[in-house]
């Protein structure tokens, strides 16, 4: 099979969409398939061979986050050479529903679209003062993926229709790394990963939740990885606790599995705008156990907290207490390890790869041209 995928973020930023569709097309270049991902970038940029770029993107404010996107009548014409030149089978364009590569691919492809939502939002003015041109872009989609609940149920809220549920994907067992010692505390550690200048990742919440955790456990380790201003961030946290805190900055794919096997708590703090949660489908992985924020995302991919602990959204004081909990009880924690090592396997790619392709045969057997849209319904297993 020939597919051609729509990245709609700079492939050079790290991020969830962008790891998502690297993974995935290397599952697919494994398997035999062939795979062009076309993305903002420059020419110039240090890229995968499969990558395609478009042209320099722009920042713009995206669901509390900050996204680099490319769109214009410039990156139009080189998506259509794109096309021309792909001769694609099928063509999967993800985040339809923002303002880049996604949406112009799917209004110029000649061929069976299949458009992958990845983002939760309750309110959005800008899909809403969107409404008729996305919703023009939406007729032409053969199959519609959404990763969570979350994400299908912004498509309905918003632009309607349905998409059936493919959960993101992560390679399990290349988390499973052996513990790095110079992270080891005996007093537990805790860790945490995301970017530290979005206030949805809850990062605050979890500094303010620190001070009672390591005067619990005065030996614990808190470890902070992602990209951020880490000096001012260091100067607000009391000295008394400071100097308990490492942070990493950004992290390699490597350092990450072996800082998440190295915790003895995962802490997914975050406060918002979360449709699925692939970092905790991460941990498990690695054998962290998982303290989050009860956000729908989270319950679901830790089942209702049966493989992982939840606690109010924003409540600092209820997320030391159950983290106080849980380094005092590694019964408890090797519960949730176990069963999260079993649960895990439903989104490891192997799996999931099967789902998405299952759709592509779907779509390309309906066709393209003005066969409208088409949701197909996989079993829930």
């Amino acid at each position: 099979m020939n597919v051609g995928i729509a990245c709609p973020y700079s492939w050079d930023v790290p991020g969830g969409v962008q790891v998502h569709i690297r993974d995935f097309t290397e599952e697919l270049t494994r398997r035999g398939h062939t795979v062009s991902v076309l993305a903002p970038g420059d020419d110039d940029d240090d890229l995968p061979p499969y990558v395609v770029t478009v042209g320099r993107p722009v920042s713009i404010p995206y669901n509390g986050s900050v996204a680099r996107v490319a769109f214009g009548p410039r990156i139009a014409a080189r998506v259509r050479r794109w096309l021309l030149d792909g001769e694609f089978d099928v063509v999967h364009v993800h985040e339809p529903a923002s303002l880049s590569l996604g949406l112009i691919t799917t209004w110029w492809a000649e061929v069976p679209v299949v458009a992958t939502s990845h983002s939760a939002m309750r309110r959005s003015r800008a899909m809403s003062a969107a409404q008729g041109i996305l919703k023009s872009a939406f007729e032409k989609f053969t199959a519609h993926i959404a990763v969570s609940e979350e994400a299908r149920r912004t498509v309905v809220q918003h632009l309607g229709g349905d998409a059936v549920l493919i959960p993101n994907g992560l390679y399990v067992d290349r988390f499973a790394v052996p513990r790095r010692q110079e992270w080891f505390s005996p007093d537990g550690t805790l860790s945490f990963l995301g970017r530290l200048d979005e206030p949805r990742k809850g990062l605050q919440v979890l500094l303010a939740a620190w001070p009672a955790v390591h005067d619990a456990f005065p030996k614990a380790r808190l470890l902070v990885a992602g990209r951020g201003e880490i000096d001012e961030i260091r100067r607000g946290i009391d000295p008394r606790h400071r100097d308990a805190v490492q942070f990493l900055g950004g992290v390699s794919d490597e350092d990450k599995a072996a800082m998440l096997a190295s915790s003895d708590i995962y802490v997914a703090p975050h406060i918002g705008g979360e449709s699925f949660g692939i970092v905790l489908a991460e941990a498990m992985a690695a054998g962290a156990p998982v303290l989050a924020s009860e956000l729908e995302a989270f319950r679901t991919v830790l089942d209702g907290g049966r493989l992982g602990s939840l606690v109010p959204v924003g409540d600092a004081d209820a997320l030391a207490a159950e983290a106080i909990a849980l380094l005092g009880d590694p019964g408890r924690r090797q519960l949730y390890r176990e069963a999260a090592t079993t649960g895990v396997r439903r989104y490891d790619w192997s799996r999931v790869t099967d789902e998405i392709l299952a759709v592509y045969e779907m779509a390309i057997a309906v066709g393209a041209g003005g066969a409208g849209r088409h949701t197909f319904r996989l079993p829930r297993l």
